[in-house]
C-alpha cells in the first residue's frame, strides 16, 4: 500500500476509485480537497464477496470509520461489492442515485452507464465526466477517456447522449506481450513513429492487420528500434480508432480525460487532425465526481 499526504483540515468523508486491479482512496476535506490519499492491490478482480469490506477497512485505517464512503468503478459491477444497476443512456453522467452497501458502514457506490444500441457500458468514466461537467458547466462536445478501454462519450445539455469503447490499449498490451511482435517491441518512444503510426492508420484503416505485421518485418530486415517499434504499434492502433470514432471528434469540440502519457499520446493524434482538445487529468476529475455524487446523496435523503 501506498499512501500521499497533503493535510488540508479534517476528514468529512472518503472517495474511493475501486478498479479491477487497483484500489484506490482519499480521505477528504469538507471543501473538496485530499487530505491523504492511499492505494492498494485490492483490486475487484482478486476479491471474493466478503472480502470487499475488509480490503475498505485496511486501506482507510486510521480515518474516521463514520464518515460516509463514495466509492466508483469496477466495486459496482455484477462480480463486485453490491451491482449498481446501470442507468440508460441519454442521462446525466450521475442519473442514479448511488447506492448504499448494507452494513453498518456508510458505502455508497456511482452506478455507470449503459447504452441500448449499439449495446455498450461504462463504470468509472461516468463518475469523470460528471466531474468535468462540474468543472466546465453548460459544456457541450465529445469527452475522450483513453485507457484499457478508452470511451468516446457526446455530451449535450449536461447529459451523456451516446458512447462507444474501443479496447485499444488491452490490443496494445496483448500484441506486445503475447503476439509474434513481443519480439520487436520493447520500452521507448519515437514521435515521427508514432505520428506515421497514426497518419497510415487513419489513412488504410482496413489494412490495420498487415500494418501490425509490417513492423515484425521492420525489425528483422532493418533492425527498426524496439522503441521505435512500440510508437508505432501504439500509433496504429490509435489511429485505427481515430478512424472509426471520427463522428465523434470530426468538428467537434474534444475534451480528454487521462493519465499524461496516454493523454498527451491522444492529444498529439487529434492535433495532427486539426481537432483542438483540453485536457484534464483523470484523478482530479475523480474526485471532481466523486463530490458531485456526494451532493446528490446528500440532496436526495
Amino acid at each position: 500500500m501506498s499512501a500521499a499526504a497533503n493535510t488540508s483540515g479534517p476528514v468529512a468523508w472518503i472517495a474511493v476509485d475501486w478498479g479491477t486491479s487497483r484500489l484506490r482512496g482519499w480521505a477528504m476535506a469538507a471543501d473538496g480537497r485530499p487530505v491523504e490519499a492511499r492505494d492498494s492491490a485490492d483490486g475487484m478482480g482478486g476479491l471474493a464477496p466478503d472480502q470487499f469490506g475488509p480490503a475498505l477497512d485496511r486501506l482507510t485505517a486510521g480515518w474516521p470509520g463514520d464518515v460516509p464512503v463514495i466509492a466508483c468503478g469496477m466495486v459496482g459491477s455484477r462480480q463486485g461489492w453490491v451491482e449498481a444497476p446501470y442507468a440508460a443512456v441519454p442521462c446525466a453522467p450521475l442519473a442514479v442515485t448511488p447506492v448504499r452497501v448494507p452494513g453498518p458502514r456508510a458505502v455508497h457506490i456511482v452506478p455507470g452507464l449503459k447504452q441500448a444500441a449499439p449495446p455498450d457500458v461504462m463504470r468509472g468514466e461516468e463518475t469523470q465526466i460528471a466531474g468535468y461537467l462540474a468543472a466546465h458547466p453548460g459544456w457541450d462536445g465529445v469527452i475522450c477517456l483513453p485507457g484499457t478501454h478508452t470511451k468516446w462519450a457526446e455530451i449535450s445539455a449536461g447529459e451523456v447522449v451516446s458512447f462507444r469503447t474501443f479496447m485499444t490499449g488491452e490490443l496494445y498490451a496483448l500484441l506486445s506481450a503475447h503476439s509474434v511482435l513481443r519480439h520487436s517491441v520493447a520500452e521507448g518512444w519515437d514521435e515521427a513513429a508514432f505520428a506515421a503510426g497514426v497518419d497510415d492508420a487513419i489513412a488504410r484503416p482496413a489494412e490495420i492487420a498487415a500494418l501490425l505485421f509490417r513492423i515484425r518485418a521492420d525489425h528483422l530486415l532493418n533492425g527498426t528500434a524496439p522503441g521505435r517499434a512500440a510508437a508505432r504499434l501504439s500509433g496504429l492502433l490509435i489511429g485505427a480508432e481515430l478512424a472509426a470514432a471520427r463522428p465523434y471528434w470530426l468538428g467537434r469540440e474534444v475534451a480528454i480525460i487521462g493519465a499524461d502519457r496516454i493523454a498527451a499520446a491522444y492529444a498529439a493524434a487529434l492535433s495532427a487532425q486539426a481537432v483542438p482538445v483540453d485536457r484534464a487529468g483523470a484523478e482530479d476529475m475523480t474526485l471532481r465526481g466523486l463530490a458531485a455524487a456526494r451532493l446528490l446523496l446528500g440532496a436526495t435523503r
